[in-house]
């Protein structure tokens, strides 16, 4: 496999990201992490085909936290695989056990969002026990059944796209118009269409049918979720045309989830963390603290 890294160049335009590059080894490969501040773990994973970068806004509100935000293998400043017939789900679920284990990360408040949610949540469901609290942003758990024809032409948009226009994927995303300085930001990690094989995969990755890789670990995500009894809290944005409507099944999924307000984020799409950061960061603070609740 030839295994590629954006050069560190690429980043410097960037100048709302001031954080420190981490990185750890993860099979001969190096996975790049955000590790800020001190205190109680959060650990926030990104999902398609964005990194990082995506939770810039919540780092200064949760600065009473240690807040820990890998780059999957494929995106941001961690290694790319060139080709995406050589990613799998279980790469990405490895290196996500790997990076908590070197980590040792513990009593963790699991932050998720798109493919953060497939493999996050597949990770909790694995090792409970790490694992306090657990926020899901819009996300879903599919069981290896039909996606829908708005999915499939999606998969197929990726599958055949020479270069997957990055920036385009997070405006047509979003509700609102991204400025052009944020677009180039989430571009930098692909110089050209050989670093983007991990975002021409993870499309194509989404488990459709039932013996495809992934299933059985989404299926035993949705089993620890229906008897979870620590603090769940369902955050899902009311304008994204892709997941819009799901926070209900993760809502009547998961025990806890209904002790909290139920919340909606307004004039937001699919990229939530993007637009309405700050808000979202200030809803997780209070849930927390055990404060949300006041606000039923």
């Amino acid at each position: 496999m030839e295994v590629l890294r954006t050069d560190l160049k690429h980043f410097e335009p960037i100048k709302d990201f001031p954080y420190q590059e981490n990185y750890l080894d993860f099979e001969g490969m190096q996975m790049h992490y955000i590790d800020e501040g001190t205190g109680e773990c959060i650990l926030a994973l990104h999902g398609e085909p964005t990194w990082s970068y995506l939770y810039r806004k919540f780092i200064p509100i949760l600065s009473n936290y240690r807040f820990v935000a890998p780059d999957f293998i494929g995106f941001g400043k961690s290694d790319k695989i060139v080709g995406w017939k050589n990613y799998s789900y279980e790469l990405h679920f490895r290196s996500l056990e790997n990076f908590i284990k070197k980590m040792k990360l513990t009593e963790i408040t699991l932050i998720v969002q798109d493919w953060g949610g497939l493999l996050g949540l597949a990770l909790l469901a694995e090792y409970p026990d790490l694992f306090k609290r657990v926020v899901v942003l819009n996300t879903f758990l599919p069981k290896g059944k039909s996606l829908g024809t708005f999915f499939k032409i999606w998969q197929l948009f990726a599958k055949w796209h020479p270069s997957l226009p990055v920036g385009g994927i997070i405006q047509r995303g979003s509700y609102s118009k991204i400025p052009k300085d944020v677009l180039k930001a989430y571009e930098a990690p692909f110089p050209n269409a050989k670093y983007k094989g991990g975002v021409k995969a993870f499309p194509l990755l989404v488990p459709s049918n039932p013996k495809q890789s992934g299933v059985e670990r989404v299926l035993k995500a949705r089993e620890v979720l229906g008897v979870w009894n620590k603090p769940a809290l369902v955050l899902f944005s009311n304008k994204d045309k892709l997941l819009g409507g799901l926070e209900k099944f993760f809502l009547h999924l998961i025990p806890t989830a209904k002790q909290q307000p139920n919340i909606l984020i307004k004039d937001a799409g699919h990229f939530l963390q993007e637009e309405k950061g700050e808000e979202i960061a200030n809803y997780i603070a209070l849930f927390m603290e055990d404060k949300l609740k006041d606000k039923k």
